[in-house]
């Protein structure tokens, strides 16, 4: 059946009614006039260049709400995590919980701060999780952890790759050594080559530790990269740090098999009737509707089949300190949802990108370390753990939407709480 457009309107065909063309012709011509002043004249955080920064904008209601005297108090804490500082944001947060988490690194009841502006959506987490708890928890598992680096080189001919290929493939030991000077945690684990025509792709894989490791693995590969371009045999016309194969902060779909950061599945199996009391709803219409979104999201090209593990994910990198531009891989993954012979709701979720730490990066500063300690997960030797209480917050989060489109709850619980 074709496609019916029942209204179509291009947008711009609706410019000459408000704008002459001399009009458009101004508006989008550069301007050359000279600009303000700079208030990024230096990017480093001085109570100097604060002050200078809040005279150039001069605005004191905007200066109260960012720079208030608490952050004063404690600007020197963002030093090395920011440039041009001014202050700071604040986001509401809230908490979901418990989440009884079993897993091989994570054990325990979770109360899980999110940082979100969304009205519902700390309440959903909050009922996926009691729900979970109410089922004694959900089995979590880390898979497999890995953060790549991709430099990508050009030659002239195939043949001039395959040399250059056949002298690398020696180098791995000098290679490992050179990328472990760097880092007192990084490890080279592997190096993977790609060859595309007369262009060469290396995927360095790294294990990180309890960082999330994006810087950890760039400086490092730089090093090797630096040593490639001097002492190989065969000069690439061109190469980059980066042939952008990592899949760094772009939904991608190779990790689903494989993995960026930490890939963690977990599951859970519900009683129909804790489905009812928690959900107003049946295992059977939830797996109907897992069905069918599933066909939908094949339809729409979606890679992996998932009903918002962006939601949590955000919420939860922006409060323990994580780099919230990750969520554009982390919220890649698989949802399944199975009514059992029994007649029970079995639900799983697996994410192969998730970009998570426990030192480094944001994790210390002062608000965001304080999420991290109220989960109990800050610090070396809890990367892992937070990883599996990342995805059973996932799946929480799954249980909570597909049962409240299912009940036909969505819509009204939106009203409710967002009005």
């Amino acid at each position: 059946m074709p496609k019916v457009n029942l209204h179509k309107r291009d947008y711009l065909t609706s410019i000459d009614k408000d704008l002459t063309l001399t009009e458009f012709d101004a508006k989008l011509s550069p301007k050359q006039h000279t600009p303000s002043r700079k208030v990024n004249r230096s990017p480093y955080l001085t109570a100097r260049n604060v002050d200078y920064r809040w005279g150039i904008l001069d605005n004191s209601e905007a200066k109260s709400q960012l720079l208030d005297p608490h952050t004063k108090s404690q600007m020197d804490s963002y030093s090395k995590n920011i440039e041009f500082f001014i202050g700071t944001l604040k986001m509401p947060i809230g908490t979901a919980g418990p989440l009884r988490v079993n897993g091989l690194f994570a054990q325990g009841d979770f109360q899980v701060p999110l940082a979100t502006t969304e009205a519902a959506l700390v309440a959903s987490y909050n009922r996926g999780a009691n729900l979970i708890t109410a089922c004694g928890g959900a089995s979590a598992m880390l898979l497999n952890e890995g953060v790549t680096r991709t430099p990508g080189f050009a030659f002239k001919s195939l043949i001039e790759a395959g040399k250059f290929v056949a002298w690398l493939v020696t180098q791995f030991d000098h290679f490992k050594q050179l990328a472990e000077s760097t880092t007192s945690h990084g490890k080279l684990s592997d190096i993977n080559v790609n060859i595309e025509g007369n262009h060469v792709y290396l995927v360095f894989e790294y294990l990180t530790g309890d960082a999330s490791g994006q810087n950890m693995v760039t400086i490092a590969t730089n090093v090797v990269f630096d040593y490639i371009m001097t002492h190989t045999p065969v000069e690439p016309d061109y190469a980059f740090l980066d042939g952008n194969l990592s899949g760094d902060k772009k939904a991608n779909s190779q990790t689903l098999r494989s993995v960026r950061g930490k890939k963690v599945t977990a599951e859970v199996l519900i009683p129909a009737r804790l489905v009812e009391k928690y959900l107003h709803t049946t295992p059977k219409k939830m797996a109907q509707f897992g069905q069918m979104t599933t066909v939908g999201g094949a339809l729409s090209g979606t890679i992996g089949i998932n009903a918002h593990y962006a939601n949590a994910l955000a919420a939860l990198y922006i409060a323990c300190g994580q780099d919230a531009a990750c969520v554009a891989e982390s919220a890649i993954g698989m949802t399944r949802m199975e009514v059992t012979d029994a007649g029970e709701l079995y639900a799983s979720v697996t994410l192969p990108n998730l970009m998570v730490g426990t030192v480094g990066g944001g994790t210390g500063l002062p608000s965001q370390k304080a999420c991290l300690d109220l989960l109990g997960l800050h610090g070396t030797g809890n990367s892992q753990a937070l990883a599996e209480v990342a995805a059973s917050l996932c799946l929480a989060g799954e249980l909570s939407i597909v049962g409240a489109f299912c009940a036909g709850h969505f819509s009204n619980a939106h009203h409710k709480l967002a009005r």
